[in-house]
């Protein structure tokens, strides 16, 4: 179930039934743990990136019903040039105070005092997500699926303190997966540091998922809000933003990720705001 912050209305989703295999079947489990290792993510991603994966544009356009008049019209020459894609300038908005940083299915937990969060049916420990000890207030969750689009953004102005990489597996960040497996601590991520203007300490997590999910970023020293941080390849995958200061999240964003349902929020849309 998720509720579309835009259209203010519950829409109702079912599991692929490849992943539902995958992950709840032993043979699925057994050909899982092969299509998570990195030579075969690599593979796929050589085809994805040859001309010979241009005829699965279309069929995937169609499954995912995506809105291609959103972007600004190509001759593709792979897949992964398509994924890419680039939105027609004034598609989206960028909102004042607190935004959401991409297109995706959007979480919002409280951090305790002992740096732990429960997202789903597993506990993490700040430690776990980023390889290191500090505390933070909230962690908002964007999860990008496959109908959306995979660019992400700053969410204020600022500065990056440092940067750092994580190396781990290509789960699906589908709930599927996070039923079975703490996949914001297995799978592959990069970490930036950020001081931001009102946000003040952030931290911005990307998290690769099951087959490709290669992260792209700008690797810009200083930003503004709405500038352009990165992309995602296929593979579908997840940002993650650690913020340290007093925040205001939408009432339907909180009371949603108290009974486990996703909010649909686009790139730049408003979901709260922040303290001076």
């Amino acid at each position: 179930m998720y509720y579309d912050l835009n259209k203010k209305e519950y829409i109702k989703t079912e599991t692929s039934k490849s992943l539902k295999f995958l992950y709840n079947t032993v043979i699925g489990r057994i050909i899982l743990k092969i299509a998570i290792l990195k030579p075969i993510s690599k593979l796929y991603a050589k085809f994805l990136n040859s001309k010979y994966s241009v005829k699965m544009i279309d069929k995937f356009i169609k499954k995912n019903n995506i809105n291609m008049n959103d972007y600004v019209k190509k001759d593709y020459k792979s897949f992964n040039e398509f994924f890419v894609r680039d939105l027609k300038k004034g598609k989206r908005k960028i909102s004042e105070g607190l935004i959401s940083v991409s297109d995706s299915k959007l979480s919002v937990y409280d951090i305790s005092d002992d740096t732990t969060l429960k997202i789903k049916n597993s506990i993490y420990t700040i430690e776990e997500l980023i390889g290191e000890k500090k505390k933070y207030k909230k962690a908002l969750i964007f999860r990008l699926t496959a109908d959306d689009y995979h660019h992400y953004i700053y969410p204020d102005d600022g500065k990056v303190i440092r940067t750092k990489h994580i190396n781990g597996k290509l789960h699906t960040v589908q709930a599927i997966a996070q039923k079975r497996y703490k996949i914001f601590h297995e799978n592959d991520r990069e970490i930036t540091f950020l001081e931001c203007k009102n946000l003040k300490e952030v931290c911005y997590i990307e998290v690769g998922a099951l087959l490709v999910g290669k992260i792209v970023n700008e690797r810009k020293k200083e930003f503004k809000k709405g500038e352009e941080k990165g992309h995602f390849e296929f593979g579908g995958s997840t940002i993650i933003l650690l913020i340290n200061s007093d925040i205001d999240i939408d009432k339907k964003i909180i009371e949603n990720s108290n009974k486990d349902i996703e909010t649909i929020v686009k790139l730049g849309d408003k979901i709260g705001k922040w303290y001076y």
